[in-house]
């Protein structure tokens, strides 16, 4: 990262700094908050975007004062620079000791009432000394803790706002387990504070690329209008790791990967890759057409759901050079699991735009490779006018929208091989983000922390869009749960279980292979 000091922005001019507030973690102590959070929010007081008086304070059962406090975080942090995990390359000394001697702590337990006595305390003396008592509510914290955690912000009287300060919850995934945990959950926030002040996050979407889907569709004439089913045959969505479960494994055990990726990463992915044109970038206008979409995936019963669903669980194999061990050997694991690693899932959108035309999306952990990305397969030119040239069998043309790592686009064509006769060959014309922009790297939490703190909720999910996607995979989960489809396994360091490349190769296609490009 290009090293500045506090005061000198990056920001474009007309980019304002996000208002004065105090940004207050559940789970201070957390993975989550060392990793990722305070990483990103350092990122954005480099780049002078946040405002002179913003605070941070950090809320966990661990009894600490905030010079420890402080001291932690700063050690943390300069573990994960030096193993280049942060998104930034180097630190400045200066912005960091600014930045830390922002950041306070109150030790509390979740459940005591006085834990919120304290949070208003520490409000109430801010708002004496700069007149701002804004406050962002994060929940890094265990699924089990976000409605009793929204529950006792709300009965404290935290929610409210009056005059300019408002009053933001953000939550992180998972978002309930199935539809109705869901719904239950969704009408436990709102309990407690309105829709417009809850911000449930998902990381993907910060990313430039797929926020760059929108601009790349929308904002260039040539590609909306072939945007459909007269012109493409089938869309690929593909969110490989090459991590297995690591050290969660009794949650993942109890999760799955179904659960933890499709109704919320991929399934975003498909909605800004499928959605119709909105009539602004205005949150709501942006996330009603991604809810139209999710919606109108739909399966006909469970046998159907199931039929078009593949699961999959690695077994022992070399990821990278290394050696794994089977998923069921993974630390608290259970030795007979039925959890799928690796699910691949054939689905329809019930639209005039997209009908006829699958999207297929596969995710797994322990795969060949780490990359995530859109693949949109254009129908076959007809082959007529080179049928007596001898040039061979036409190639579709393939348009890869690259997510992560190497964040761009690249678009298969076909070109006339030089020389007397007429033969054609692919080329691939590519674009990548780190050769036209010198963008600084990130977390990718930076745009969202910015957006919720200036009020903007287009790259957040709202209720609708979270049931929406839970009642696309309900008839999947339910015949999983009734014994119905198969879990087949896979070795690590290879690119899923066979029976995914069957669920292709019926409908006469197959996947991209997990080794780059878009052959």
């Amino acid at each position: 990262m290009v090293e500045t000091t506090l005061g000198q922005p990056r920001l474009p001019a007309d980019v304002p700094a996000a208002p004065p507030s105090t940004f207050f973690i559940f789970g201070g102590s957390g993975d989550l908050t060392k990793r990722l959070l305070m990483p990103a929010l350092y990122n954005l007081a480099q780049e002078g975007a946040l405002d002179p008086d913003f605070a941070i304070v950090g809320i966990d059962r661990v009894e600490r004062s905030e010079e420890d406090f402080r001291n932690f975080l700063t050690e943390a942090v300069h573990e994960l620079i030096a193993a280049s995990t942060t998104g930034t390359a180097s630190i400045d000394e200066a912005v960091w000791t600014d930045f830390v001697a922002r950041i306070g702590y109150i030790a509390g337990d979740f459940a005591d009432p006085h834990t919120y006595d304290l949070i208003g305390e520490r409000l109430a003396a801010r708002a004496k000394v700069t007149g701002d008592a804004s406050a962002v509510f994060y929940l890094a914290v265990a699924p089990r803790f976000f409605g009793p955690i929204a529950e006792r912000l709300g009965a404290a009287g935290l929610f409210r706002e009056e005059g300019r300060n408002f009053r933001r919850l953000v939550v992180e995934k998972p978002f309930g387990s199935d539809l109705a945990s869901a719904k239950a959950l969704n009408a436990e926030l709102l309990k407690a504070a309105n829709e417009q002040q809850i911000y449930r996050i998902d990381h993907f979407l910060g990313k430039e690329t797929v926020q760059n889907v929108m601009a790349f569709r929308f904002g260039n004439g040539l590609f909306e209008p072939i945007w459909r089913r007269e012109f493409i045959d089938h869309v690929q969505i593909t969110a490989a790791e090459t991590v297995g479960v690591e050290s969660r494994g009794r949650f993942y055990d109890a999760t799955g990967a179904l659960r933890d990726m499709v109704p919320n990463h991929m399934f975003q992915l498909l909605a800004v890759a499928a959605m119709e044109p909105p009539n602004s970038f205005a949150a709501d206008a942006v996330r009603s057409e991604k809810a139209k979409v999710i919606e109108a995936i739909r399966y006909a019963s469970q046998e159907e759901a199931v039929a078009c669903a593949v699961r999959g669980q690695y077994s022992a194999g070399t990821v990278r050079g290394k050696p794994v061990s089977s998923y069921r050997h993974e630390p608290d694991v259970a030795p007979d699991s039925r959890t799928e690693t690796y699910v691949a899932l054939k689905c329809r959108i019930d639209n005039w735009r997209w009908e006829g035309v699958p999207f297929y999306i596969r995710t797994g952990k322990s795969l060949a490779v780490r990359r995530t990305e859109i693949a949109i397969r254009f129908k076959r030119a007809p082959g007529v006018l080179f049928r007596e040239t001898g040039a061979g069998e036409m190639q579709p043309n393939m348009l890869v929208i690259h997510v992560q790592p190497d964040e761009g686009i690249s678009l298969r064509f076909a070109a006339k091989v030089p020389g007397r006769r007429v033969r054609l060959s692919d080329v691939n014309m590519d674009f990548r983000y780190t050769d036209y922009f010198k963008a600084a790297p990130s977390t990718g939490y930076e745009t969202l922390i910015y957006d919720c703190l200036i009020g903007d909720a287009t790259l957040f999910q709202r209720a609708d869009n979270i049931e929406a996607g839970w009642a696309a995979v309900e008839p999947l989960l339910q015949g999983w749960a009734g014994g119905l489809g198969e879990l087949d396994a896979y070795a690590a360091g290879t690119s899923g279980p066979a029976s995914a490349d069957a669920l292709l190769a019926r409908d006469g296609f197959q996947w991209l292979p997990l080794d780059g490009g878009v052959s």
